[in-house]
């Protein structure tokens, strides 16, 4: 049987709930156990594919091609494993699930109810999540006390009697604000937020103090007595340089004792030899490079979780800081490409929806192209590269994506209807098709070219796999017209293209596919590790 984790926040919202999910699971996976991880969100939505990334952060697609929260990224990145659809669900998809099945008449006439019919649902989904695992970390979205949590917080106080759990550990995260005019902390509020779980029936095993000053010993004393856990149950998370540096502060802070002493864990001594080495070199690296991220999200840096988190990744591999130089794209159209990135050592475009902006992500792209500066595109960043090579080298003054004109004679980009998913089926989608759940997402194969960059980066593998997470394809009706002009398909998927370089240029990838989707701290994405490494070789031509 599975030993459940729960985690969850008092106080507000933003605490790092995900990062000490995450941070606790790599230890206990360093420490040889098998760890599973669950996200549960509150919200109604049944995923968070159609939310605005202003408004939700990023998407993060996971292998089997499930949208779901950008927590699932930072468990991936942490344990480096690939989770599955079953590591996060909802609210809408739970109350889908329910209605469903009453229509169908699976509840015999029952009336349908929170408790037990919701409840039940969700409890049986947390244990599908933990199935195969002896630990799953469950971390419940949202803040002691709102209204659209109250039945995670029923489920999850219930497990504590069933039969089927062999241990529950509850863990709670919550704020200890700093008073400077008082110079003190103040407790209060996180005593309040366990008089909430406490009311619901959940009484936390350990209180994980979010503080941006050190505790005292005697206020950790006072905190661990006012919410009746153990004085070695309180563990401090302050800011740190790194979120990779958090495993290896809770676990000078002996975080395993008190979990593996009320789960009967044994013996607990993770190996984190390899991540204290590139945390350092995440704080402290020898070098230094600076990429240009243009982009149209820049509002909400949480838009580009993932791929953020991978250029970290390729950096400490390298020894070298990746300083991000952000560029609004909008402005690359009104102030021009070479204003805002001369001074940069290489070009990155990333994915994004929508026409806001497309224009100055193509001028980004030419002025790469042709002034020799390594580029890295992105899913619509390898799109564009398309177009902007047929308008500026083959001469297509109108080419485009039909996503921006639908009209344009020469559609660079299309809708293709038909298309293989995953499993092998044809599936059909037309422009008229909703948005939710009409991309091609998922883990696919990639083909790659004997002599491309691509195949290089990924240590010569002629077939690879990277996840997706589009709607518009590259047209194979102008693959012919692009080579012969010095684009050249080197990645293909069930005949889609899906990566396009130019041999002449020093080092020019587009991807169709979202790499940053598999890069972890511990083994960095390829095609991204290639990108900083071809990043550094055009700062430091001549290394020492």
């Amino acid at each position: 049987m599975t030993k459940y984790i729960f985690v969850t926040g008092g106080v507000l919202s933003s605490l790092g709930k995900g990062i000490t999910a995450a941070s606790i699971g790599a230890l206990l996976k360093h420490s040889g156990k098998q760890v599973g991880m669950l996200k549960i969100d509150p919200y109604i939505n049944v995923d968070p594919g159609t939310m605005s990334p202003l408004e939700h952060g990023e998407v993060f697609v996971t292998k089997d091609g499930a949208e779901t929260d950008l927590d699932i990224g930072n468990y991936e990145r942490f344990l480096d494993t690939s989770f599955l659809r079953t590591s996060n669900f909802t609210t809408g998809q739970v109350y889908s699930s329910v209605i469903e099945r009453e229509r169908s008449g699976g509840y015999l006439g029952q009336t349908i109810q929170v408790v037990p019919h919701i409840v039940g649902e969700i409890v049986d989904r947390i244990k599908k999540a933990g199935e195969g695992h002896e630990i799953l970390v469950v971390e419940l979205g949202g803040t002691v006390g709102d209204i659209e949590g109250l039945p995670f917080m029923e489920a999850i106080r219930t497990m504590k009697h069933d039969d089927e759990v062999e241990g529950t550990f509850f863990i709670h995260v919550t704020l200890i604000p700093f008073i400077k005019a008082a110079g003190e902390h103040k407790s209060k509020p996180t005593q309040h937020s366990v008089q909430e779980l406490r009311r619901i029936g959940i009484t936390p095993q350990m209180i994980i103090a979010r503080s941006e000053e050190k505790l005292p010993k005697t206020f950790k004393k006072k905190l661990a007595l006012a919410c009746d856990v153990s004085g070695d149950s309180i563990i401090e998370a302050m800011d740190e340089q790194t979120i990779y540096a958090v495993p290896l502060s809770f676990l000078q802070q002996n975080i395993l004792a008190p979990i593996s002493k009320e789960l009967g864990l044994g013996e607990l001594k993770p190996d984190m030899e390899q991540w204290d080495s590139l945390v350092k070199k995440i704080v402290s690296p020898k070098y230094h490079v600076t990429i240009a991220f243009v982009g149209k999200y820049l509002e909400l840096k949480e838009s580009y979780k993932s791929l953020i988190e991978a250029l970290i990744h390729s950096g400490a591999h390298l020894d070298t800081r990746v300083a991000i130089h952000w560029v609004d794209s909008e402005k690359i159209e009104t102030q021009g490409a070479e204003t805002l990135l001369r001074d940069c050592d290489s070009v990155l475009v990333a994915g994004g929806f929508g026409n806001r902006g497309v224009e100055g992500k193509i001028e980004a792209i030419r002025y790469a192209r042709e002034n020799k500066i390594p580029y890295l595109g992105i899913c619509l960043g390898m799109q564009l590269s398309v177009v902007e090579y047929a308008r500026n080298v083959l001469g297509y003054e109108d080419a485009n994506s039909i996503e921006f004109n639908p009209t344009t004679t020469h559609p660079m980009i299309y809708l293709i209807d038909n298309f293989i998913d995953q499993s092998g089926e044809t599936q059909l989608r037309t422009h008229r098709s909703p948005m939710g759940g009409t991309l091609r997402l998922g883990e696919y194969p990639c083909e790659t070219k004997e002599g491309s960059n691509l195949r290089a980066a990924y240590n010569n593998e002629a077939l690879i796999y990277e996840r997706h997470r589009h709607r518009y394809e590259a047209n194979p009706t102008y693959r012919e017209a692009l080579e012969n002009a010095g684009m050249v398909v080197t990645g293909e998927s069930h005949g889609l293209i899906e990566a396009v370089e130019i041999p002449e240029h020093p080092w020019f990838l587009g991807v169709q596919f979202h790499p940053e989707f598999t890069s972890r701290l511990q083994s960095p994405n390829a095609s991204i590790l290639g990108f900083v490494k071809a990043t550094f070789s055009h700062a430091n031509p001549n290394p020492a």
